[in-house]
């Protein structure tokens, strides 16, 4: 049973523990509304995390549909940012003497809400390309994999693994390692401790289900078709870059 914003809050402040929905799910208009956190508040308070543009054209995708891109950025990535700022007002607003179990609640939600904000960044910025990997990537794959057709393959099945469900593939800089390596993440609080995130790949089924429905092969071939090699090497060459 999802909870409206009211019953949301009236659990966090008035001593139920919540978990929130999240996703896609929206939250419904909270009674009494939150005051407005002021713009002189904590940043962790503030709640003004901005969208960004999309970086990408979405009727220059092929195989990813204009329409799923375009509900996939506003609905569940645009999502994610309205959430996360309800979330940190909903924070700033909690009284001094609040439980720590009920504090959990929305800390957890938090996380949830920054790192969905975040990979979606990620994803969409690492798509429209020709999907023929070249640069620096290509060595750094070899000498990790043996030879970028092992770690693709890796990868692929990484993804399909998470079919029907959701989740993240996401090839990570190690900087333990000082080497790249994929990773599976089945929601968005599995995430590589300290790694730099080099190619992400949406694993939800909102990413691919208008177009594909059960289909999460051909939403994986797809993706790999519009990989924009170039931004992945960005990524690559800032985090070998850094001091270990």
């Amino acid at each position: 049973m999802q909870l409206t914003r009211r019953q949301t809050l009236k659990a966090v402040l008035g001593g139920v523990a919540v978990g929130l929905v999240h996703g896609g799910s929206a939250m419904a208009e909270a009674n009494p509304p939150i005051t407005p956190v002021a713009s002189a508040a904590p940043p962790a308070y503030r709640g003004a995390n901005q969208v960004n543009p999309l970086p990408v054209d979405p009727a220059k995708l092929k195989g990813i549909s204009e329409k799923l891109t375009t509900s996939h950025y506003q609905n569940n990535y645009g999502g994610a940012v309205k959430r996360l700022n309800l979330i940190q007002q909903q924070l700033g607003a909690l009284p001094k003497d609040v439980a720590p179990y009920q504090l959990g609640a929305l800390k957890r939600e938090e996380l949830i809400a920054t790192n969905s904000m975040i990979l979606h960044e990620f994803y969409f910025a690492n798509l429209g390309g020709d999907g023929k990997a070249s640069g620096a990537i290509v060595p750094l794959l070899a000498a990790q994999y043996g030879s970028p057709e092992v770690w693709e393959q890796e990868f692929r099945l990484t993804g399909l693994s998470l079919a029907g469900g959701s989740g993240w593939v996401v090839l990570n800089f190690n900087p333990r390692e000082r080497a790249v390596h994929t990773y599976w993440a089945a929601d968005h609080t599995q995430n590589l401790a300290w790694g730099t995130p080099l190619l992400v790949m949406d694993m939800y089924e909102h990413a691919y289900q208008m177009d594909y429905g059960a289909n999460a092969k051909a939403y994986v071939d797809a993706f790999f078709q519009n990989i924009n090699w170039a931004a992945v090497n960005r990524r690559a060459e800032r985090a070998a870059a850094a001091p270990a």
